[in-house]
């Protein structure tokens, strides 16, 4: 219920912004071959604000009189900022990190007609209602399992896992060699790592799996059932810490990079982490396994880098979209926005590490390219997911059954229809 308040309250301001913020019409005005374009923008650790005014500097030497304005989150975020600010009728031009929705759509400039939108990453996947809202840098790969090739090598396994019964007997492997099996931890970790591992197999068992949970043909519970038995094996087994809930993302790195597991499911963003901590083992990465009897390599989970949207109440509509198609065609552009955040494009790779290289090769090897958990465009599932999933999850490591946590997470799904 609090997640649906918040929704609602999102249609709210959203709705609001519409009938007082403003707006000048469905394309928004055209604007100047000059002037302030504001830009909203993520702001972390990597991508500082000085990070983006470095960045798009080139863009304003190339346009003079043009000035691109950073804005950084006023809330916690980009997501619970921008609604804040279409309320206010304060809305910038362009907007970074988020992706078009039902919700945002209506507010967001259709960028179809724009012919250099075809050639960039995932933006058919992004499509909404086949509308192109939403373009990115590059992807992140998700279905990724980072492994400790000096333990492979003590503990007997030849080659990396194929199917999750060849993982499984890996982690027996590991295990009697003296390593913990597979890092997790607590905060988004857990519920993360288990839908990143699911991605190849649901998308190969299920084609159209959105599709079908959306007309209530299946159930996420259901669907994810073997997969949570299998995890419940793997914390009786002892092939996850059982107090893994205490320990922070962070920890878990650290862990992991200290030789002291086998394997760390995680997104392509850990390549960054991975290559600055120079850890003292040989480490690999391979594709998350299928279920037995499917094909391997499996469809990769893969989200969409840097996402970029143009509000439809802009006053700067040519200025911003010329931003946004620079931000995201332009090779040096492109390649800083990659370098920085651990982002993947097909065709940069001339400043991977030996570990980047090989996560553009399951990028490229990989038979489709499939959303994950609360996923975009077509592809969705209720907002609130990742999070109501993250706690199901945990519930096993207290006691819950996979049972329970297929039927808790069917009944949080059905309480949003």
């Amino acid at each position: 219920m609090r997640t649906l308040g918040l929704l609602t309250s999102v249609v709210i301001l959203v709705g609001a912004a519409g009938c007082g913020g403003g707006f000048s019409d469905d394309k928004g005005a055209a604007g100047d071959s000059t002037g302030e374009v504001r830009m909203l923008v993520n702001i972390t650790p990597n991508l500082t604000k000085s990070y983006w005014e470095g960045l798009i500097k080139p863009f304003e030497d190339a346009n003079p009189g043009v000035d691109v304005k950073i804005e950084a989150p006023t809330g916690s975020g980009v997501k619970d900022t921008l609604p804040q600010l279409l309320a206010a009728g304060n809305a910038p031009d362009v907007v970074e990190t988020l992706m078009a929705d039902k919700v945002l759509a209506p507010q967001m400039l259709d960028l179809t007609d724009q012919a250099w939108t075809k050639d960039t990453p995932l933006v058919e996947q992004a499509s909404l209602d086949g509308k192109v809202y939403t373009v990115g840098v590059g992807q992140q790969a998700q279905s990724l399992v980072f492994y400790n090739k000096d333990a492979f090598t003590k503990a007997g396994i030849s080659a990396p896992p194929k199917d999750l019964d060849e993982l499984t007997a890996a982690m027996g492997k590991l295990k009697a060699a003296g390593y913990l099996p597979l890092q997790t931890a607590g905060d988004y970790v857990t519920g993360l790592q288990l839908l990143q591992l699911s991605d190849p197999s649901i998308a190969t068992k299920y084609p159209d799996w959105y599709q079908q949970i959306s007309s209530k043909q299946a159930k996420v519970g259901e669907t994810m059932l073997p997969l949570l038995e299998r995890y419940q094996s793997w914390i009786k087994n002892g092939y996850v810490d059982k107090n893994a809930l205490g320990l922070k993302d962070v920890g878990a790195q650290t862990n992991f990079l200290s030789g002291k597991a086998g394997m760390y499911i995680m997104g392509s963003w850990f390549v960054r982490t991975a290559d600055d901590a120079k850890p003292k083992f040989d480490l690999g990465v391979f594709a998350a396994p299928t279920e037995a009897g499917q094909p391997s390599p499996g469809p990769q989970g893969v989200t969409m880098a840097a996402p970029y949207m143009v509000l439809k109440s802009t006053k700067q509509r040519d200025l911003s979209i010329k931003l946004v198609q620079w931000l995201v065609t332009d090779k040096t552009a492109v390649q800083s926005q990659l370098a920085q955040d651990g982002n993947f494009r097909k065709g940069y790779t001339d400043n991977l590490s030996p570990l980047g290289k090989q996560v553009q090769d399951i990028l490229d090897q990989a038979p489709k390219q499939v959303a994950q958990g609360e996923g975009y465009g077509a592809n969705t599932l209720p907002q609130g997911f990742n999070g109501e999933w993250n706690k199901a999850v945990q519930s096993l490591y207290t006691g819950k059954s996979a049972k329970d946590v297929a039927t808790r997470i069917d009944s949080w799904m059905g309480s949003k229809s």
